[in-house]
């Protein structure tokens, strides 16, 4: 029905200009970033904020006359979701929701792909009749109703059925044999493959008394995905061992193994650890997304003034820039994103990672090696004699890294590092008490930066609500601004029921002003230092914090949670 009327129908670039909502301009760097990273043109035009994902979906709705659907409040049909097969609906975004008579709903994001509504219909019998939604929508459906949580269960009433292997039967054969097995190699790929999916950081497999519990770590907070027998635990460990090619018959020693694997045309390292617990092993896997197009420092939640600060101290040949804050902060990211802006053909740029994370084309990574002896500050004595503009230390750990990367920044290189203390100012003083002389940390530093992360308030199920009195008074009356209401996500499918998806940078830029520097050198302590330079500017965490709950993207208790105490 609508496939055919589709072929006639301008394209949608075309309507776009037409229409006046991007300029031609746009519209050729938009197809010319669809053509490099092989997606469709709406969902370009959206990572390029050329347009939001809902202006896209109402002028389509507008235009062709289509219907639009909520896909966080609309559950299609299990007999829907059976007729059109996963590998068919994830190629072409498309989500089926409901058999009407000879009709099928299909929910789409590009009403001009009469590619996908043709093979639908020729799969089906049935006529196609298309509604609207957001590409991200479709995605987070697709997770939801495709694949996972219907085929795990299906596994593991299959593994119900067996009898436990007794303590004195797990021989290394025996593991192997287990681990190979069909349901257990399923099971597995269905846990790794979800938690891509889900967008998850970490996946936690941890042994209980009577079950073994999977979690993910989704926007920074664990969430329980589903329990399995205990009996499965050892052919869960053992598959895991296989893929990370760690030793399966050892059990009483923590091990670390890598896993790669092609999941939805992406290929994801699963760096795995796993510790010998109480009832069996716990194995944690962290997830590294090799393929993510790296994050730019305009994307990280920087205000205007803060980027504005951060870029300037890049702008500097040489001199020393430092990024603090606790362990999952977001300083990698950070740190990724800076490099990414540095990297030019002029530059020479090196960095010593433990580990590396993400590899940079252009750029020279080397990964500590603690066995081959292989330290920060070894590394980086040999890296300075490879005529570097940039030197990236992935963390400073003790004075001789501390000292070696003053050095550098003092003779001529661009050094960017970290340190874990509660703010910009602390870290100075973090160099002192390390053994660095005041007056060559006042010369060397020109930038300090400390960050943390909150979670952003889900667009599909916020809602506005007014701002407490309490949490005015615990988030202090300076920093109130007038704003009297704030966004919070109700809960939705979409967001786990947790009211946010995805996360946010909060900063405290402190660059290193004369003044600042006379303080230092007098070795000011990291009060005074945070006053002088709230007073030449600076707006703390916090501060940056309420910026954000007044512009809707995150909550006052994500703010408290996440810098209390630091003020």
């Amino acid at each position: 029905m609508y496939a055919r009327e589709g072929q006639k129908r301008k394209p949608l670039g075309d309507l776009l200009v037409e229409l006046g909502r991007i300029t031609r301009a746009e519209l050729e760097k938009a197809l010319d970033y669809q053509r490099k990273r092989k997606i469709r043109l709406g969902q370009a035009l959206v990572e390029l904020r050329y347009l939001s994902e809902p202006e896209l979906v109402q002028v389509l709705k507008t235009q062709l006359g289509l219907p639009s659907v909520n896909l966080a409040q609309e559950e299609p049909s299990g007999e829907a979701l059976a007729l059109v097969p996963e590998h068919l609906v994830r190629r072409h975004a498309i989500l089926p929701l409901r058999r009407q008579g000879e009709r099928l709903l299909v929910a789409a994001a590009d009403p001009f792909n009469v590619v996908a509504l043709d093979e639908v219909e020729a799969l089906t019998g049935l006529k196609v009749e298309l509604v609207l939604a957001g590409e991200s929508e479709l995605q987070e459906a697709l997770n939801r109703y495709y694949g996972s949580q219907q085929a795990v269960e299906a596994v593991i009433r299959t593994l119900q059925e067996r009898e436990p292997l007794p303590e004195d039967e797990f021989t290394a054969e025996r593991l192997l044999q287990m681990g190979n097995e069909a349901p257990i190699v399923q099971l597995v790929n269905l846990i790794l493959e979800r938690a891509v999916r889900e967008r998850a950081s970490d996946i936690h497999l941890e042994p209980m008394k009577e079950e073994v519990r999977v979690r993910y770590r989704i926007d920074g907070f664990l969430r329980e995905i589903m329990r399995s027998p205990l009996k499965t635990h050892p052919a869960l460990v053992s598959r895991i061992k296989v893929l990370a090619r760690m030793d399966i018959a050892e059990r009483r020693l923590p091990q670390d193994g890598q896993i790669l694997r092609a999941i939805d045309g992406e290929e994801v390292e699963f760096r795995v650890s796993t510790v010998p617990g109480y009832y069996g092993e716990k194995v944690v896997l962290r997830i590294l997304r090799r393929q993510r197009e790296l994050l730019h420092l305009s994307s990280l939640g920087f205000s205007a003034e803060n980027l504005r600060r951060y870029r300037k101290s890049l702008s500097w040949p040489h001199g020393m820039i430092l990024l603090t804050g606790p362990t999952g902060s977001g300083k990698t990211t950070t740190l990724y994103a800076t490099l990414n802006e540095l990297n030019t053909p002029e530059r020479n740029i090196i960095t010593i990672e433990d580990p590396v994370e993400y590899t940079l084309q252009g750029i020279t990574q080397i990964g500590v090696n603690y066995k081959a002896g292989l330290t920060f500050d070894r590394i980086l004595k040999f890296i300075l004699r490879q005529d570097p503009d940039v030197v990236m230390v992935g963390e400073i750990r003790d004075k001789e890294t501390a000292r070696l990367a003053v050095q550098a920044a003092l003779t001529g290189h661009l050094v960017l590092s970290t340190l874990h203390t509660n703010d910009a100012a602390g870290a100075l003083t973090r160099l002192i008490d390390m053994g660095i002389e005041p007056f060559l940390i006042a010369s060397a530093v020109n930038c300090v930066l400390a960050q943390r992360l909150v979670r952003t308030v889900c667009s599909e199920c916020r809602r506005e609500e007014p701002l407490t009195r309490e949490m005015r008074e615990a988030l202090g009356q300076r920093n109130g601004g007038g704003v009297s209401t704030f966004q919070r996500g109700a809960g939705c499918l979409r967001c786990g029921y947790s009211g946010y998806y995805g996360r946010t940078g909060l900063f405290e830029v402190m660059p290193l002003t004369p003044r600042l520097r006379e303080l230092i050198a007098r070795r000011a302590d990291a009060d005074a230092l945070k006053k002088a330079a709230i007073a030449e500017g600076m707006a703390t965490l916090q501060e940056d914090g309420w910026a954000k709950v007044g512009a809707g993207l995150t909550t006052p208790m994500e703010v408290l949670r996440v810098v209390a105490g630091d003020e």
